[in-house]
């Protein structure tokens, strides 16, 4: 078995469906109360799907010291085409939520709460874990001076929009090579009060607007804006736009259109990158099919699966660290590079269950608890903030 091979992934895939079967909370409310079932079951694909793309890429690591991406389309897609559905997946639900409610007043306060609370705790657990790793890798030492080190750590605290090196550690970016992604889910939350002046009757005050206008700004200074994210984002937009025509609702959700969904997976792979537009065009037939409540057969609303979507996020962030602390600390790089292919696959199928335990442990101590606080916190500013009824 190679690191390339389709059933490396089947494996990965199989070991962490029967993991997450095992520890799942068999009265599990989120699945059964989700308005977009499709959409949980399948963020539970794509987190496990960056997983097989950087462990394939971790193999090529530990080989010729470079990282870059898998020789093999197919283990490409597992990487690019998740984050370009998780994209799409942001923008769906947000652009949805305002469709839905574009002749009332949205509570801008209260979405940037729910976000910040949805985001940052297991994100700050990540970059103090990153922090942690730094001053280990330096045996306790403060590399740079401590000035430049806070500054750093604060770039890194603002969701990783900059990524310098901490305490001059070069493995900085490798350890949180995930975060990559979080500044362009944060362009586009602070982008969505413009994008409500197209949709909202009540437009958003002006401190909505002046934050969207800086963050952009401040985004495009640092980044400039790279239009394939951009795609992604408009491709999720649009399907929550096609959901609104009620008449198409039937035909996307039939039984049968779930082989359009199995003929896009099977073409999307064809493409050398997500990046062809011809493959992003694909990729949002496969999504808005989705989206519309199209479940694959009934796959997409499994239990385990759905699961599996709950705790993405923490797999998402963490199994970058994983893979860095066993193969930095655990094997040494040098040994890393000595694993046959066979007894590489085998010690990332052995991790699997691992990431999907810590996974579950952060989801429910880390995240579950600060989206509940999130919601207890806007309560009570809308309760103090409600405008008072003269007597």
């Amino acid at each position: 078995m190679h690191p390339l091979h389709p059933i490396f992934a089947l494996l990965i895939y199989a070991i962490a469906f029967a993991t997450a079967y095992l520890i799942r909370p068999k009265n599990l409310v989120e699945a059964n109360s989700s308005r977009y079932q499709s959409i949980d079951g399948l963020r539970g694909f794509l987190a496990l799907g960056v997983f097989v793309h950087h462990a394939s890429i971790w193999h090529q690591y530990l080989q010729i010291g470079k990282w870059e991406f898998p020789k093999s389309k197919l283990y490409n897609h597992f990487g690019e085409t998740s984050v370009a559905l998780f994209f799409m997946i942001t923008s769906f639900l947000f652009v949805s939520k305002l469709l839905n409610n574009r002749k009332t007043k949205f509570n801008w306060r209260s979405f940037f709460i729910a976000r910040f609370f949805r985001m940052a705790p297991v994100y700050y657990v990540f970059l103090a874990i990153i922090v942690s790793c730094t001053f280990i890798i330096s045996h306790g030492q403060l590399k740079t001076d401590f000035a430049l080190f806070a500054f750093n750590t604060m770039q890194w605290g603002a969701f990783a929009i900059v990524r310098p090196m901490i305490n001059d550690s070069i493995y900085t970016g490798l350890m949180g090579g995930s975060a990559w992604s979080l500044p362009y889910e944060w362009l586009f939350y602070f982008g969505l009060p413009l994008i409500s002046l197209l949709i909202l009757r009540v437009r958003p005050t002006l401190w909505a607007i002046l934050l969207s206008l800086v963050f952009i700004y401040y985004f495009y200074t640092i980044h400039g804006i790279y239009e394939y994210y951009m795609y992604s984002f408009l491709g999720g937009t649009l399907a929550a736009f096609v959901i609104q025509f009620k008449t198409l609702l039937p035909f996307l959700q039939y039984k049968w259109t779930g082989l359009v969904l199995l003929l896009c997976a099977c073409s999307i792979p064809q493409f050398e990158t997500s990046k062809d537009i011809g493959c992003l065009l694909v990729i949002f037939v496969f999504f808005t099919i989705i989206a519309a409540g199209n479940t694959l057969f009934g796959i997409l609303k499994n239990k385990t699966l759905q699961f599996l979507g709950d705790i993405c996020y923490s797999t998402y962030l963490l199994h970058g660290l994983l893979l860095f602390t066993v193969f930095y600390f655990g094997f040494g790089f040098t040994a890393g590079k000595n694993l046959s292919p066979f007894v590489y696959c085998t010690v990332i199928l052995a991790l699997t269950p691992l990431l999907i335990f810590i996974s579950y442990v952060s989801y429910k101590w880390i995240e579950k608890p600060n989206i509940e606080r999130a919601k207890r916190i806007n309560k009570q500013l809308d309760a103090l903030f409600k405008p008072k009824i003269a007597e």
